[in-house]
């Protein structure tokens, strides 16, 4: 639904426009993925981080870099599990949000408007991901099998009814049918 022909980020990826967003959703819905895909077309310099183990230093560290030469085609910061920053930690990156030192994508589990700051969320849009479809999941199923395969140089197959199982039993998180 964001993605898709008429996807919104894909609409706004084709016209060039960025704008800081808010990706929520359960896990294994692909917010990581979507940030990495908009990060390769932007052409922007992307910096990951993840909240439950980064500082606000490591932050500066990354806006840091939009004052030299390699934040020449601007910064793209994505904070995965922003929910864990506190009050404090969002708040630091409004001014470089506003000076358009960075763009953010931030990613959380949780509902943004009750964990992530109040200007922070006026200054991003927001995008709601949705579980994934059984049928939708399959594929990605069959695609890890090839892969597999080529890596250790087997050719194992397996049982469409297994794989639809699977997907089935991931309640909509791929990464959870992929493990």
């Amino acid at each position: 639904h964001l993605f898709g022909e008429r996807g919104i980020l894909r609409r706004m990826m084709a016209q060039g426009r960025m704008t800081n967003m808010i990706f929520f959703g359960p896990p294994g819905t692909g917010k990581t993925t979507a940030a990495t895909i908009i990060a390769k077309e932007s052409g922007m310099n992307f910096y990951k981080i993840n909240a439950t183990s980064a500082s606000l230093s490591d932050v500066k560290e990354i806006i840091a870099q939009a004052d030299n030469v390699f934040g020449f085609g601007g910064i793209l910061l994505y904070i995965d599990e922003i929910q864990y920053f506190n009050k404090k930690q969002q708040q630091s990156l409004l001014e470089y949000i506003e000076s358009g030192k960075i763009t953010l994508i931030a990613s959380t589990t949780e509902n943004p408007y009750f964990y992530i700051y109040d200007a922070l969320i006026s200054r991003c849009s927001v995008f709601e991901f949705k579980s994934v479809s059984a049928k939708s999941i399959l594929p990605v199923l069959y695609r890890a099998l090839d892969e597999l395969n080529k890596e250790n140089g087997l050719s194992k197959e397996a049982e469409s009814e297994a794989l639809e199982f699977l997907a089935a039993c991931a309640h909509g998180d791929v990464r959870h049918a992929l493990t």
